[in-house]
């Protein structure tokens, strides 16, 4: 009878033990798999929304922002103005009060400084975001990943959030004021809904390629990122380099220029002459932080043209 009893006991021990192994296994392979599904979420998140290529994307975007010129867009351009009972189309910036138009250029700068800022500070918290949810990834403990499965969420829906914003500061929008850039006696009484929003445009880069300097005269070519095919007056700066020496004085000019190519002429033999392209200023222009710069030297006197090839082709 004892030796059946112990039989017994060993027969119920190990029922117990291959239960509990297949429950274990169980388990085990529903948590590996709960963990490849998570795992390719967050590994499908990274590569759509927060990609090396796509942050990069958006880095070069917002630097190239940041030397954008930013102006005001007021509509309508035009109004209708009764005066002595006729009624002609007048242009809106000869009704709007000059103080308060440079109210509104304040309040439109300091919203762009802020959404420069702003666009740094988030692409950094991007970039950082994609750091930590791909060292969740690296993570080989299946215990540690689902146990750290909510803080994954939320990391990704801030990242999301994140990512909207970035996407909403990119494009430059309306600008909301307080006070009215036209009075009402301006009008005649006429009702007037005015609409004032920011207008990016691009910066004007020089041709590397296409710029040149010969003995006495230099000629620059510029283009911009988007190919405008309606040229604006720019403006070309020039100055003579001297390194810092009071014996001659530097001395520089400003020439406007409708055109996307300019050549100056009576510059000194074998001298350093910086240019600057910019955009003209004009009254609506709200801010600029930028302007592409470049140093050509004239070549000494005497020197065969025909020496430097392209150049003198180009010339």
């Amino acid at each position: 009878g004892d030796y059946v009893a112990v039989g017994i006991g060993l027969e119920d021990g190990s029922q117990t033990s291959t239960a509990w192994q297949t429950r274990s296994a169980e388990q085990g392979s529903a948590s590996w798999e709960q963990y490849l599904e998570r795992r390719s979420l967050v590994l499908q998140f990274l590569h759509s929304h927060l990609s090396f290529h796509y942050l990069q994307h958006h880095q070069i975007k917002v630097e190239l922002l940041k030397k954008c010129y930013f102006y005001l867009e007021i509509e309508p351009k035009c109004v209708n103005v009764r005066d002595n009972h006729v009624t002609h189309c007048t242009s809106i910036l000869q009704l709007i009060d000059p103080c308060r138009l440079q109210r509104v250029k304040e309040v439109g700068r300091n919203q762009i400084q802020i959404k420069l800022s702003l666009l740094t500070e988030l692409l950094e918290l991007l970039e950082q975001g994609r750091e930590e949810l791909s060292s969740y990834v690296e993570t080989r403990d299946v215990t540690t990943f689902l146990s750290q499965w909510d803080v994954i969420m939320q990391k990704l829906s801030t990242l999301s959030e994140l990512m909207e914003t970035l996407l909403s500061l990119e494009v430059p929008g309306q600008i909301y004021v307080k006070h009215r850039l036209v009075s009402c006696v301006d009008l005649r009484h006429t009702e007037l809904n005015v609409r004032i929003s920011l207008h990016a445009k691009m910066p004007l880069i020089f041709d590397r390629n296409e710029s040149f300097a010969q003995e006495d005269w230099a000629k620059l070519k510029w283009f911009t990122e988007n190919q405008e095919s309606v040229l604006e007056p720019c403006e070309l700066l020039m100055k003579l380099l001297t390194n810092g020496s009071k014996a001659e004085p530097g001395y520089g000019m400003v020439q406007t220029v409708t055109s996307d190519t300019c050549v100056v002429h009576n510059l000194k033999p074998g001298r350093c002459y910086e240019f600057t392209v910019r955009r003209s200023d004009t009254q609506l222009l709200v801010f600029e932080n930028w302007h592409d710069s470049m140093i050509l030297k004239t070549k000494p006197k005497g020197v065969d043209p025909m020496d430097s090839g392209t150049c003198a082709l180009e010339g």
